[in-house]
């Protein structure tokens, strides 16, 4: 094991005599695994990397000091580690390995974190990028520790990063959205990163044509409207923006990358979410989706590839690795590949690494677990980590601590690791959400508190082979706080309602639950004190009070012979009494997030939760009552940031502590001074959260909160009295629990014996070699109990209840009765009330007794009437308040109102121009533009003037010409006020509105005239509108004059209609709605259909003021005496009406009545003048009818006639609106053309601007380019000045060989020249043929290690050459060794002029392509020059070319085709004369030429023939055209679509059948479980039906008896008694029944009272039950 030699600034400076080291790390990866060597892996977790030796599993660990550990990469052929920190300004960190010592650090100018490293595969060079906010990409040379390029991309995150294995000049980075690949350039020592993104292709696979935003190529041509320009100019961008500015309809979803690597080749495979593998070209970078064969789905059910999570290229394709927990075989051939199963590993597979020989393949799975896949004959797959499922939740140490440690996730996985070397021993899966885990001190067991409430009791006797022996199900809430005492006497359970469960720890016991203590919610930590010399266990407890800012801390004390007087310490619902346990109440002035009492029971020490200090508080030696505030006696400065926790060792003179920093301190307990300090986590992962110290002190376990991992840490220097004192008391507390221990380990160990030889299999699952089958926990299925369990809790209530109910039940009985006979009297009294007169009577709510009661039913009912009322009155408000801003907006801010006109009798409708008033704004900007043409107009007229005085004519004849010109525009004047309508464009003249201000619409090219001509045209429509609102107005009250007459005449038209008692209905006209639009605004109260809710006030406020109303009425009814004589003499008038006389009736003579035979003369006489009275009166009333015929008649035709003449007047009215609209319509269309013209003339501005920006910027990239190849230049020409000084050297080496040796003979010369010429030949060394068939890379050149190595050999072969052996005969040994030296010489600089060759022709490479990018930059700055000078001639066009609108007559448009105009694009305006004239011209040369074409007819028929036939060719192939347009548009529904285009069909077809089949599996098991539910039921009823059948034969069977008894008595009774005697007997028996029948009810009810009755006693009961706070 190594640890990092490095320590930063705020690390201690001062060795400790005693210091604390990392024994063992247990962490599993949260990011990729890497090869060191062929037998070593490594991964980061938490503050360390973590080295594995695949072939014997040992563990070495390199711990990083300054924090927790990023990302890590490793360099296999030199053997070298590197990984990133996560503090400020991170660093990146080289090791070697195996000696793990630092060989380098790299710092950078990045601010947060580096999220990727990678090594080249040869060379010196890694590659780093970071995170927000630099995102930059940088090149290290790690050796030398220089950045040699870098560069930023802000905004892009990168989560796959490698090297081209085949060349270390290419980098592909990898996003889920893109792909890049990135170029690495050298110039000598000058290194520059150049990118290029890959085209991905579609979702669907698809490719589509990408247009050039900048220059695109394919605009449409305008002649009309102006040029077209791209969409960044019309989004009215300028900047960088607009060159990859796209529409959001332009945009098409891209597939999604997720893993790459590279191919010998220098190609890319890259997988995609969407399921498609693409090929990426590596020199064109063009992407090609490989096809997949059809037959190469996986067969089994249930398997789905979506997408390779990782990818490991192999010879002939791919590894894949998906989250189905299989690894694919990608063998790809051409453009298509085929898929077929490698590897079954049952987990979601995260990563895919070949070993460096590719004889190993490594398998890591997405819960950290870590495979090794051996390939040979015999493929084996061995598991090198199994994982944890999940973080570590809670660890403890088994007693006695220095052989096993336990561990818990929150899945409830517990494992068994030894403290040795940190092996795991054994697993054991509770299936349950775990929350906290505690080892018993006292025998080998241990607890585990889980979120259902439960405490699972653990047997670790036996450490290999754990078992759940006992389980307490103590409460609802979550368990979240475990802890034995330190003698392991009682088990402590601390729930989140505020409970502590105290449960005897013995398994002897079978942990028997003691009782429960009741302090504060959320308890932030429990804390006891058990001395071997005392007889009491001291329990502290605290917890938070967030609504004052202190902490309260409950202590209470435990005998230790509670077990045997536990009844009488708790009552019956369990609860321990405070008297009994001595409970004190405490308060801290400030808040305090750990607390724990020390041994001696005299002070309590708190870590302060706000402020970093530890504190000490003295506790009171007297007893008090209420809570004791406490003060702070001693107060250390902690030096740790962040919410801490303290905790006490286990003899309690040391105080451990850590904080989110981290660190763990271990204090002295009198100084609070820390002695020891070590930072095993770190702040990022949110520090330490939990540590166990064993009872010797030697083992120490710190777990990381949110990292995932657990340390064991031991000391260095362990002695002295610091060692003595802890391992005394150790000793002591052995001795003291050596004879519990052996006892309950005893009964642990027969319990396990007892359970084996019963044969039962165990509850939970034990695991001691987990197999690859075993999945996380979150995929195990949990046992399911029907039988719901019940808490103890509420166990222990329930025997309560039904102990009081039983001790109870006499005095409920006579409460029952009680209250019975009070509502007899109840009932009698209201009775009685009812019998009472109604003044006598009391209201029926004073015999209520529960008064408190009912007016708590009473308020409730009125709060919820209230906050219905209120819900109401807010529903309203908000209506109304909508109500008035549609009313502000639409009616109350309209000038002018818009309403409609209705005709009389004809369908005509006429509406107004609804107005709003102008702002002050607009008519200050109108008087502007007025003053500013009045201006222009006299400005023009002076010029005129002074150009007319400055002519050669005379003063005489200027006067006079100046006569002439006034003369002129006076009558000019009038004739501009009646210019033709088609040179303004518009009829605006036609509503006398003056247009003499308006500009010509050809003189319209400045914005300035565009925008006042276009104040002038709204001030016209405005006019127009106001001019027609004006004439609506007048005929609107026409119409109210109208409507009033035809009213004032219907009233003689209803009396004459009653006088001659007609059926005719009288015709009233009325408004409509929409003539009265503000009807709309008020609500009348014939329109509310729902009953009107008046209030009570109200409703008696209208009741007082109507009374006084009446009486002054009937007063007034009663003083008018006149009326009242009239009506009852004269019937209500003075005089007979001419009205009347179709109403006078002549009274019939009294002899009438009497037969024609007995009348009297005299009545004759007075018949025939009753005869002639009334053939007058009938005269009278026919003459009158006629008459009121006549006038209702007049009457009618002049309500008619008038309301025709209105129609009429109407009608024009409706012409003249819709001449209005016409106006108003033809200036808008002006007003549009000139917007129109704006806009695109600021759309050409912003299309110039942003060209001129684009050519600024490719002349500053020109210029760099340029100031490159100068540069190149200067470089390449020193450089090459250099290699020809040193190729002249090499030469001249050569040429004066034999100047050096012309001392000795010629031949030996030649034979020296021999040798000087010989060079060594250099062994490559071989590589075995298994190697090469599995490396697909095979070697790798370009290696700077292999060019220096390959230098070494030749030296050292230069070696053996300059040896004694190839002396030449007779030379002189002098020199040989000159020759030797000059030969070494020659051979050194022969290296060095290769090596700089290979420079020369890399600089020479790297300048031709800066001078092929000059090249196209100086292309791109002449097409965007040309580019510019076409926009300038189109803008220069366009403001030339202007639009005109013009007004024509009907008939005066020749062309019958309009589309004709609009190809005229250098048409011309001219006068109508012109073009008769020409037209007279045409026609007679018309004339002239009709005698040539018609020799030409027949000639031309022919033509037309071919023509025709052409023409019908060209239309049946149009046909058929659109009928295979209308084949491809054939509707195919989803289910068709999806069997074309999905190429896995048929296994989504298989995959749908397998989930099918499932569900109808679990739904047959359901179906089946119900039956066999039911059959029990059955079952059961047919036991009950036989048992109701005996009971029921036996009934009879005594019935019969009875009827046997009575008949006998019966007889006897007749036989001994009379009748009377027998009836009275039979009457006495039948009250007697009726009133035990009576009695049996009244039981009954009171019963039930006394029940109803008790339950309200025991709620009383716990309303009262007594407070913990005493007040």
């Amino acid at each position: 094991m190594a640890q990092s030699q490095e320590r930063e600034e705020g690390h201690l400076g001062v060795i400790n005599p005693a210091s604390l080291s990392v024994r063992w790390v247990q962490g599993f990866p949260k990011q990729d695994v890497h090869f060191v060597n062929d037998s070593t892996i490594c991964y980061s977790s938490g503050n360390f990397v973590i080295f594995i030796n695949i072939e014997t599993k040992k563990k070495t660990v390199l711990q990083c000091m300054n924090g927790i550990v990023g990302v890590v990469a490793t360099n296999i052929p030199y053997e070298v580690v590197a990984f990133s920190d996560r503090k400020l300004k991170p660093v990146i960190y080289i090791y070697n390995f195996p000696g793990l010592t630092r060989r380098i650090k790299l710092k950078g100018n990045v601010l947060l974190d580096y999220t990727l490293l990678s090594f080249s595969y040869c060379g010196t060079y890694l590659a780093s990028y970071s995170s927000l906010p630099e995102f930059e990409l940088a090149l290290w040379n790690w050796e030398s520790g220089v950045i040699l390029c870098k560069k930023s991309q802000p905004g892009v995150d990168v989560s796959h990063m490698t090297f081209n294995p085949m060349n270390w000049r290419q980098l592909c980075l990898s996003s889920p959205s893109s792909v890049t690949v990135w170029t690495i350039e050298r110039s000598n020592q000058e290194h520059y990163l150049k990118v290029k993104s890959v085209k991905l292709p579609m979702e669907d696979g698809s490719y589509f044509n990408e247009k050039d935003v900048v220059f695109p190529e394919s605009l449409p041509k305008d002649p009309i409207y102006g040029p077209v320009l791209p969409l960044s100019a019309i989004a009215g961008l300028v900047g960088e923006e607009a060159e990859t500015f796209r529409p959001k309809d332009d945009v098409y979803p891209l597939l999604h990358p997720t893993m790459h690597c590279w191919t010998p080749t220098s190609d890319l495979y890259v997988g995609c979410e969407e399921g498609h593998l693409l090929s990426i070209n590596g020199e064109s970078l063009e992407a090609t989706v490989l096809d997949k064969t059809e037959d190469s789905l996986p067969e089994e059910v249930g398997r789905d590839l979506i997408s390779p999570v990782s990818m490991a290229y192999q010879k002939g394709g791919v590894l894949a690795s998906g989250i189905d927990g299989f690894v694919y075989s990608f063998i790809i051939k051409d453009s298509k590949y085929s898929i077929e199963d490698f590897l079954q590993i049952k987990e979601p597979v995260e990563q895919l690494v070949f070993s460096p020989s590719y004889k190993m393949l490594l398998i890591q799975t997405e819960k950290g677990s870590v495979y090794i896949y051996t390939f040979g004959e015999e493929p084996t797959l061995d598991k090198i980590l199994e994982a944890c499922d999940g973080k570590f939740q809670s660890t403890d140490l088994i007693t006695p601590g220095n052989e096993y440690c336990m561990t818990l996730t929150y899945s409830g996985e517990i494992c068994i690791w030894c403290v040795e070397d940190g092996a795991c021993v054994s697993r054991i899966y509770l299936n349950t959400p775990a929350t906290v885990l505690a080892c018993s001190p006292s025998s080998l067991s241990a607890a585990v508190g889980t979120v259902g409430g439960s405490v699972h009791f653990i047997d670790v006797l036996d450490a290999e082979s754990p078992q759940a022996v006992h389980k307490a199900f103590l409460s609802e809430y979550p368990v979240q706080h475990l802890l034995y005492d330190q003698r392991g006497m009682y088990l402590l359970a601390g729930t989140s309602e505020g409970y502590i469960f105290v449960i005897n720890a013995k398994p002897s016991s079978l942990f028997h639950i003691l009782g429960f203590v009741e302090v504060g919610k959320d308890i932030l930590q429990i804390s006891t004190v058990s001395l071997l010399e005392t007889d009491i266990v001291e329990v502290m407890v605290l917890s938070p009070l967030p609504e004052t800012g202190r902490s309260r801390l409950e202590i209470f004390t435990l005998p230790k012979i509670l077990p045997q007087v536990s009844a009488t310490f708790a009552n019956e619902r369990g609860r321990m009494r405070d008297e009994f346990i001595h409970k004190f109440l405490y308060e801290t002035e400030h808040s305090l997030s750990s607390a724990v009492l020390d041994f001696q029971s005299h002070q309590i020490y708190g870590f302060c939760s706000e402020v970093p200090y530890i504190c000490s508080y003295p506790l009171p030696e007297k007893e008090h009552s209420g809570v004791y505030i406490l003060k702070p006696y001693q107060k250390v400065q902690s030096k740790q940031y962040g919410a801490g926790m303290i905790s006490l060792s286990v003899h309690g003179l040391w105080l451990l502590t850590r904080a989110k920093c981290g660190t763990l301190c271990i204090r002295d307990i009198h100084t609070l001074e820390s002695f020891v300090r070590c930072r095993s986590h770190s702040h990022q992962g949110h520090g330490i959260q939990s540590v166990r110290m064993s009872m010797d002190g030697q083992n120490i376990l710190v777990n990381g909160r949110d990292d995932g991992t657990l340390v064991c840490l031991r000391w260095r220097q362990f002695g002295g009295n610091v060692a003595n004192e802890i391992l005394e008391y150790w000793q002591q507390l052995l001795t003291s629990l050596s004879i519990t221990i052996q006892k309950e380990n005893s009964y642990l160990n027969l319990r396990q014996r007892y359970s084996l030889d019963l044969g039962s299999e165990p509850e939970y699952t034990v695991n001691e070699d987990v197999n690859l089958h075993i999945e996380s926990s979150q995929e195990e299925l949990v046992l399911v109990d029907n039988t719901k369990e019940i808490p103890w809790i509420q166990k222990k209530n329930q025997e309560a209840i039904k102990k009081e109910v039983k001790q109870y039940s006499n005095k409920r009985r006579e409460i029952k009765r009680g209250i019975k006979e009070l509502a007899k009297t109840v009932l009698n009294m209201m009775e009685e009330n009812e019998a009472v007169d109604n003044i006598a009577q009391l209201e029926q709510k004073e015999f209520g007794l529960d008064l408190e009661e009912l007016e708590w039913l009473q308020r409730e009912s009125e709060e919820e009437v209230a906050k219905i009322r209120k819900d109401v009155e807010m529903r309203n408000l908000a209506k109304r308040y909508l109500a008035e801003l549609i009313k502000e907006e639409c009616w109350n801010s309209m000038a002018v109102k818009g309403r409609a006109l209705k005709c009389f009798h004809i369908p005509y409708v006429v509406e107004n121009f609804p107005m709003k008033e102008r702002t002050e704004e607009e008519l200050k900007e109108v008087n502007r533009v007025l003053q500013q043409k009045k201006i222009e107009t006299e400005c023009l007229k002076l010029r005129k003037e002074i150009i007319e005085a400055q002519s050669t004519v005379t003063m005489a004849k200027a006067h006079r010409e100046e006569e002439e010109e006034e003369e002129e525009e006076e009558a000019a004047a009038p004739r501009d006020a009646s210019l033709p309508n088609y040179l303004l464009g518009s009829l605006c003249t036609d509503f006398g509105v003056h247009a003499s201000l308006l500009s010509s619409q050809l003189e319209l090219h400045s914005r300035e005239e565009k925008i006042n001509q276009i104040v002038l045209l709204k001030d016209i429509i405005y006019k127009v509108k106001t001019v027609f609102n004006n004439e609506f107005d007048a005929a609107y009250k026409q119409k109210e004059f109208e409507i009033a007459r035809v009213k004032e005449r219907n009233v003689r038209i209803q009396e004459i209609i009653l006088d001659l008692e007609l059926e005719e209905s009288v015709w009233l006209p009325e408004f409509d709605d929409s003539e009265k639009p503000e009807r709309t605004l008020v609500v009348e109260h014939g329109e509310i259909t729902a009953p009107i809710h008046v209030p009570p006030w109200k409703k008696a406020k209208t009741e007082l003021i109507a009374a006084p109303k009446m009486e002054q009425w009937l007063q007034a009814q009663a003083m008018n005496t006149r009326n009242r004589a009239l009506m009852d003499m004269m019937g209500g008038v003075l005089e007979v009406r001419k009205e009347d006389i179709l109403r006078m009736v002549i009274p019939q003579p009294a002899f009438m009545a009497k037969p024609d035979a007995v009348w009297t003369e005299e009545e004759r006489k007075q018949f025939k003048d009753y005869e002639k009275k009334v053939k007058e009166l009938n005269e009278e009333k026919d003459k009158y009818r006629k008459s009121l015929e006549a006038e209702l008649k007049k009457i009618q035709n002049s309500i008619q006639e008038s309301t025709q003449n209105f129609d009429e007047y109407l009608k024009r009215l409706f012409e003249r609106r819709v001449k209005a609209e016409m106006v108003v319509s033809q200036e808008e269309l002006k007003i549009n053309n000139l917007v129109f013209s704006l806009l695109l003339d600021e759309e050409i501005s912003c299309r110039e601007t942003f060209l001129n920006n684009y050519l600024t910027r490719k002349q500053e990239e020109k210029s760099q380019t340029s100031e490159a190849i100068q540069k190149s230049k200067e470089d390449l020409d020193v450089y090459k000045e250099n290699y020809d000084n040193l190729l002249a050297e090499d030469k001249v080496l050569d040429r004066s060989f034999k100047k050096e040796f012309s001392e000795i003979p010629s031949h030996q010369v030649d034979i020296l020249y021999k040798l000087f010429k010989r060079r060594p030949r250099t062994h490559k060394p071989k590589i075995q043929s298994d190697a090469t068939s599995l490396v697909p890379f095979g070697e790798r050149p370009g290696s700077g290690k292999l060019n220096k190595d390959a230098f070494a050999q030749l030296m050292k072969a230069m070696d053996d050459l300059d040896g004694i052996n190839n002396i030449p005969e007779g030379l002189d040994p002098l020199v040989w060794s000159h020759f030797c030296m000059t030969r070494r010489m020659k051979v050194e600089n022969e290296q060095k002029v290769k090596q700089k060759a290979a420079g020369l022709v890399e600089m020479m490479a790297f300048l031709r392509r800066r001078v092929d990018e000059d090249e196209k930059m100086q292309q791109e700055i002449e097409k965007v020059s040309h580019e510019l000078i076409l926009l300038q001639e189109e803008k220069a066009k366009f403001q030339l070319n202007l639009t005109i609108q013009i007004l024509l007559k009907q008939g005066q448009v020749e062309l019958e085709n309009f589309q004709l105009l609009l190809e005229y694009s250098d048409a011309i305006l001219i006068n109508k004369s012109i073009i008769e004239d020409l037209n007279a011209v045409i026609r007679t040369q018309g004339q002239k030429k009709v005698a040539s074409m018609m020799e030409s007819k027949d000639i031309h028929k022919g033509i037309f023939h071919i023509e025709w036939e052409h023409k019908k060719m060209e239309m049946e192939m149009e046909d058929l055209n659109q009928k295979a347009w209308d084949i491809q548009m054939l509707f195919f529904s989803r289910e068709r679509q999806k069997f074309l285009n999905e190429p896995n069909y048929e296994s989504l077809v298989a995959i749908q059948i397998g989930i099918m089949e499932q569900t109808i599996a679990v739904l047959d098991k359901t179906h089946k479980k119900n039956v066999e539910n039911c059959k029990k039921l059955l079952k059961k009823l047919g036991k009950y039906s036989n048992q109701k059948d005996v009971a029921n034969y036996t009934l009879s069977c005594n019935l019969r008896e009875e009827l046997v008894a009575v008949s006998e008595r019966k007889d006897i009774c007749n036989a001994m008694g009379s009748i009377l005697t027998c009836e009275k007997i039979a009457k006495e028996r039948y009250e007697n029944m009726m009133e035990q029948q009576k009695l049996t009810n009244i039981s009954k009810q009171q019963a039930e009272q006394i029940s109803v009755l008790q339950a309200e006693v025991q709620r009383l009961r716990m309303k009262t039950f007594p407070a913990l706070v005493p007040m």
